[in-house]
């Protein structure tokens, strides 16, 4: 019974919206500016010179905004604080973007021939003792030839 209480005031505190807040303003002594929503907790000192502001957080009837879509741009064009835009940026990304796709050749190259390798020498049954390790020196190799490119 009582968790059936807690659910329903959960839900009526979220879906009941809430229309608009008074919000009182004043400065101290010492310069600071404090801000509430409720007048009794202003001190008596600084009620009379307290600044109101009332908001109204919903919308007023017959004003419509237009739906903004997220892929509209502005006219001017977006710019960094540095005033560099996107066509900027791209330029300087470019060549990163070929080099990691050079990289990423490099190192599909260098896997493949690693794998046959790998695969020619897993296929052997019998070996010497100095064939066995040719063969893992030479895929030490072809490893570190696949770390560097």
């Amino acid at each position: 019974m009582m968790t059936k209480f807690f659910i329903y005031l959960i839900l009526f505190t979220f879906i009941i919206p809430a229309y608009g807040a008074t919000i009182y303003k004043w400065v101290d002594e010492k310069g600071v500016v404090n801000f509430t929503d409720d007048y009794n907790q202003i001190p008596s000192d600084y009620r009379d010179r307290v600044e109101v502001e009332i908001r109204e957080d919903t919308q007023k009837p017959g004003i419509s905004v237009p739906p903004q879509t997220p892929l509209q741009k502005s006219e001017e064009g977006k710019t960094d604080i540095y005033g560099r835009d996107e066509t900027w940026w791209r330029e300087k990304v470019r060549p990163w973007k070929e080099r990691l796709k050079e990289a990423e050749r490099n190192y599909d190259s260098a896997h493949r021939k690693f794998m046959e390798r790998a695969e020619k020498l897993s296929q052997r049954r019998f070996w010497s003792h100095n064939e066995y390790r040719i063969n893992i020196i030479e895929l030490d190799r072809f490893k570190e030839e696949m770390m560097n490119s």
